[in-house]
């Protein structure tokens, strides 16, 4: 058409970078922010199910204490003869003395068959009958029965001789032929489980809370409006993960989000089959997501700045004199932006080492060539004092220090820095055989070359270091740097050498 501008060569390669940016962008956001959805997510579903071990424990401790209480001579002794008052003596003694080494202990005692209370932590009570209805007497028998020789466990539930949440359970106590002669009691506050749960703080999560709910009446056992406790869960997708498990032998998980107060919350959960809870930790949708949303706004930002170089770019191929020149030099600008952006998101900048983001990308390339990989932890002991003592030019050092060796020893694996003073290794197991011992021996010679004299700017140091070392099977996820610190941090011995080994 007469009149009609062509588009320049010039304009028209600028318009297709400008395309390809964006698609570029749009793919890495996409990539990222799914990566680091999945991961935040795992990462508080192994902190729920750390949790869940913590209940667990602390409920197990009790049946101990319980258990080991029936099996006192002074206990099965009275039993045997109810009316031997000498007998009752040495078991309220016994008792006493018992109950005395017991933390957050509400009360313990022994009963016949029928309840009457033989012996007990508060001696007010002996001589009393705590089941004297007939119905719920026999439901308290017939649950210690079908527990047999274990301990027939009540849940956590309001006391109510003191009105406080409390770990509540029973044990029968048998004769030589197996008849049910008596049974034990035992009543352990929560406080101190609540107190330790309230004390596991999460990295990088300042809003969490958790929450804990009994499948068989939906009531809340934990909850962190303490209002609420004891209180039917109105939520309805609690109420339909009850429903769900109420029964189930298995343990169960999973995640859900769910609106409270005008806020988006996530909550991961652990059904604990035990005993039949749901233990649930919640966060806000915006801290689990922050990464990602900084990284959509950064692309965006980027994005933007891409158009604003087009536009420019357009206006200066009118000048026709000097088109090439500038964009030759736009062209360097825009490849060293890539270079930055790919520096910024996948390396870190003082080791010149793959940082965690690319740890996560490369483990799922890793998982399509469904191959062993062994992964070795090093971790500088009490940087931040070396930081303090020494100053940050030497801890700058002692990083790059650090990174250097470890490329030096493990030639075939990729390095990378998955924390402020660790790093991890990777090492394909490429023959499906490599001997263990190998790279276990190339963990001890980066401990002694590391561990040895350094010549630092501040003169000769020795620097102290922890390290695991972890062979992972099947699929292969961020939780293999959790497994790789739990050694680390559970190794008495860890800082004078003992390098702990793990198969997974």
């Amino acid at each position: 058409m007469k009149g009609s501008k062509k588009i320049s060569a010039i304009t028209l390669l600028l318009i297709i970078q400008l395309v390809v940016m964006i698609i570029l962008s749009i793919i890495i956001t996409a990539t990222i922010s799914y990566t680091t959805r999945r991961n935040s997510m795992q990462h508080m579903q192994t902190i729920i199910d750390e949790r869940a071990h913590i209940i667990k424990t602390y409920v197990k401790n009790s049946e101990n204490i319980l258990t080991y209480y029936s099996k006192a001579s002074q206990i099965t002794d009275l039993l045997k003869d109810p009316e031997n008052t000498e007998l009752q003596e040495r078991a309220q003694a016994y008792t006493a003395a018992y109950s005395a080494d017991i933390e957050n202990l509400e009360g313990i005692y022994v009963s016949e068959w029928n309840t009457h209370v033989l012996a007990h932590t508060n001696p007010e009570v002996v001589g009393m009958i705590t089941r004297k209805d007939p119905e719920p007497l026999k439901q308290l028998q017939d649950a210690m029965l079908a527990a047999g020789n274990g301990v027939y466990d009540t849940g956590i539930i309001i006391s109510p001789a003191s009105g406080k949440q409390i770990v509540s359970m029973y044990k029968a106590v048998y004769d030589e032929n197996g008849n049910p002669i008596g049974l034990v009691g035992i009543g352990i506050f929560t406080n101190r489980l609540i107190e330790t749960l309230d004390s596991l703080k999460i990295k990088g999560l300042s809003e969490t809370s958790y929450s804990m709910v009994n499948v068989n009446d939906s009531k809340y056992v934990f909850n962190k409006n303490s209002d609420l406790v004891g209180q039917l869960a109105e939520n309805p997708k609690i109420q339909s993960i009850c429903a769900s498990n109420k029964g189930r032998k298995a343990s169960d998980s999973g995640s859900f989000e769910h609106k409270e107060n005008g806020k988006k919350y996530i909550s991961i959960y652990s059904y604990i089959p035990e005993h039949g809870w749901i233990l649930m930790l919640d966060d806000t949708k915006k801290e689990i997501y922050s990464l990602t949303n900084v990284m959509r706004i950064y692309m965006g930002i980027f994005g933007l700045a891409i158009i604003g170089l087009m536009l420019l770019f357009s206006f200066i191929n009118k000048k026709q004199e000097k088109v090439n020149q500038k964009l030759a030099s736009t062209i360097v600008k825009s490849n060293k932006t890539k270079e930055s952006l790919y520096t910024a998101m996948f390396k870190d900048v003082l080791t010149e080492t793959s940082n965690r983001i690319a740890f996560s990308m490369d483990i799922d390339e890793a998982n399509k060539q469904k191959k062993p990989y062994y992964f070795v932890m090093f971790d500088i002991d009490n940087f931040s004092g070396v930081n303090a003592k020494y100053g940050n030019d030497v801890g700058d050092w002692l990083l790059v220090k650090t990174s250097e060796t470890l490329r030096q020893v493990f030639k075939d694996g990729k390095l990378y820095r998955t924390g402020s003073d660790e790093f991890v290794v990777a090492i394909p197991d490429k023959s499906g055989n490599t001997a263990s011992d190998t790279i276990n021996n190339l963990a001890s010679e980066a401990y002694r070359k590391l561990t040895s004299t350094q010549t630092t700017p501040m003169g000769k140091i020795n620097f102290g270091y922890k390290a695991s070392v972890v062979r992972k099977k099947g699929e292969i996820n961020t939780a293999v740097i959790a497994a790789l610190k739990d050694m680390i941090n559970n190794n008495n011995n860890a800082a004078s050498g003992q390098i702990m080994y793990k198969e997974m």
